[in-house]
């Protein structure tokens, strides 16, 4: 009794402190999830490093943190410093917030004619840069803490990144011992995690560039300014589905129609847009996460639109895991079913086993 009162009490422990645990470490979810998916693409690099170098582990761990941060945050700083000179000088420019005044007073006289305002080409870009000021005040406000946010995240990665290739398979072999499930299990929940890791990476990534692409090219036909600009939006804005390169590139249209007062150019980007450009993203992924994981076409759609839907970007990533790791769940459901029926058959549901001689009725009622 004793024995089972200590039980329970571990047992709310581990519960209060696990659930304490989980709600410190949810900010940083997401940046320990990124570290283990990078684990998981250059680990083999990190593999060779050792190998090859006859290093000790976190030796290779820092040279392999060291490559990733050259070739992955550094490029990336560059582009968004670039994408932010364009930004600047769009808002510096003295038409950047303002119509055009030939398409402006036929609004405004149609306006007028329809509503009997008395509205004036001025007092409407007056009110537009207003609103725009309100808009971009509240972003600039939050943009130190943005900011802070996103460096704070980076360095939780990279350090969590160093440490998971260094002490990766001890971490690893801890928490094997605690979980009570047969590390066969474990190991194919890791190959699972592996699978999907890159197939998502992979599907994102390769989706998110060939919209940009695709979507840069369809802003320089139509004769869009900072097209540089609006590219790097587009590749940002496609790796969240739901808002996607919708955003960009109708934006961009409407600025066509209503700023620079070219209907056709608008027209033909919009149409680009819905057709191609939003549509090769839900061809790419599926195939994509098809191909390099077990995941069904739609499935793999269905689980990263519902993961984003349900929590948010990192959904992007959680969704796709969690359906796989669902199935790699019932596939091991469906093997001890099938090994508990075969345990049945053998035996018999009464513990006599099923190859046993039967006793007629005549045998008993003789003894």
């Amino acid at each position: 009794m004793t024995r089972l009162v200590s039980l329970g009490v571990i047992l709310g422990l581990v519960a209060t402190f696990g659930l304490l645990s989980l709600r410190v470490m949810s900010s940083f979810l997401l940046p320990l999830l990124l570290a283990a998916m990078l684990v998981v693409i250059f680990g083999p690099l990190h593999r060779w490093l050792r190998d090859r170098l006859q290093a000790p582990e976190w030796v290779a761990a820092g040279l392999t943190t060291l490559f990733v941060l050259l070739i992955v945050l550094v490029p990336l700083s560059l582009l968004v410093a670039r994408a932010g000179r364009d930004a600047v000088a769009v808002l510096r420019s003295p038409t950047g917030l303002r119509l055009d005044p030939t398409v402006l007073d036929k609004l405004v006289v149609s306006v007028n004619d329809a509503t009997g305002f008395a509205l004036t080409a001025d007092s409407v870009n007056a009110e537009l840069r207003k609103l725009a000021e309100e808009w971009i005040g509240p972003i600039a406000t939050g943009a130190p803490i943005v900011i802070l946010k996103l460096i704070i995240g980076l360095i939780v990665m990279t350090v969590s990144l160093f440490y998971f290739l260094a002490d990766g398979r001890r971490m690893f072999n801890a928490v094997t011992r605690l979980v009570p499930l047969d590390q066969h299990y474990q190991w194919q929940l890791l190959e699972e995690f592996e699978e999907v890791s890159r197939a998502v990476v992979s599907s994102t990534l390769l989706a998110a560039i060939v919209q940009a692409v695709l979507a840069g090219f369809g802003f320089y036909i139509a004769g869009m300014p900072s097209v540089f600009l609006l590219t790097l939006l587009t590749f940002f804005g496609a790796l969240v589905p739901f808002v996607g390169a919708a955003a960009v590139w109708g934006a961009a249209s409407l600025y066509l129609l209503f700023f620079v007062k070219s209907t056709w150019a608008a027209v033909g980007l919009g149409v680009w847009g819905l057709c191609v450009v939003s549509t090769v993203d839900n061809i790419i992924k599926p195939i994509v996460l098809h191909g390099q994981s077990k995941l069904h076409p739609l499935l793999a759609l269905l689980s990263v639109l519902g993961g984003v839907g349900a929590l948010g970007p990192i959904g992007i990533f959680v969704g796709p895991i969690a359906v796989a790791f669902l199935q790699a769940a019932l596939t091991m459901l469906q093997v001890e079913l099938d090994s508990l029926a075969g345990g049945l058959a053998m035996t018999g549901v009464s513990g006599i086993p099923a190859h046993a001689p039967a006793v007629s009725d005549e045998s008993n009622a003789r003894k």
